[in-house]
């Protein structure tokens, strides 16, 4: 399991999407967006839901049922995991520690790559306005707040390096935890 954290914006997506080329084995892109996108509209408005995805200041807010679907949809990709997939998790840890707290938990048993995306505010922002499918100010509200307190194996900063660039540091450092494990297993 690869986790990456940052912020909307940050190039989580475009990474894991570019690590899915480098990568040897097939591995499978699953993310906060993949769960949003599977949601009924109803709670896409906020209240039991998800909020601030479609106005507001670029603060996220999520109530009981969505929390309840997410705690699901993350022991599903554990599930996925411990069945034998690959899977590179893009995700916005809006709850910081809690929400690598519940990951970890979730994933207890597994080989996991916690890498942080990090993006300077501004550079967010400006990806986030020419894409325009976000919400003006999300990006900005995000970029720091997600790593408070987060514990990291690998940190990028796609601020100024490609997606690509990110990608290889990380598969760099997947191939490196593959040749400590081979060669704890081997004796050596």
């Amino acid at each position: 399991m690869i986790v990456l954290n940052g912020g909307s914006s940050s190039g989580k997506s475009s990474i894991a999407r570019a690590l899915q080329e480098l990568l040897p084995e097939p591995w499978l892109h699953l993310g906060a967006d993949t769960l949003v996108g599977a949601l009924p509209p109803a709670l896409l408005d906020g209240g039991e839901g998800i909020g601030g995805l479609a106005g507001g200041d670029g603060t996220v807010e999520v109530g009981p049922a969505f929390a309840e679907l997410d705690a699901a949809w993350t022991a599903g990709v554990a599930a996925m995991a411990r069945a034998g997939a690959r899977i590179v998790v893009d995700e916005v840890f809006l709850g910081t520690t809690a929400s690598q707290a519940r990951w970890r938990a979730a994933l207890a048993g597994l080989e996991v790559l916690w890498v942080g995306v990090r993006c300077e505010p501004a550079v967010a922002a400006a990806r986030e306005a020419a894409r325009g499918d976000r919400v003006a100010g999300m990006a900005a509200a995000q970029a720091e707040a997600v790593h408070r307190g987060v514990e990291y194996d690998l940190v990028v900063d796609s601020s100024r390096t490609s997606a690509a660039e990110c990608a290889r540091a990380v598969a760099a450092r997947v191939a490196a935890v593959r040749a400590a494990y081979a060669r704890a297993a081997s004796g050596g």
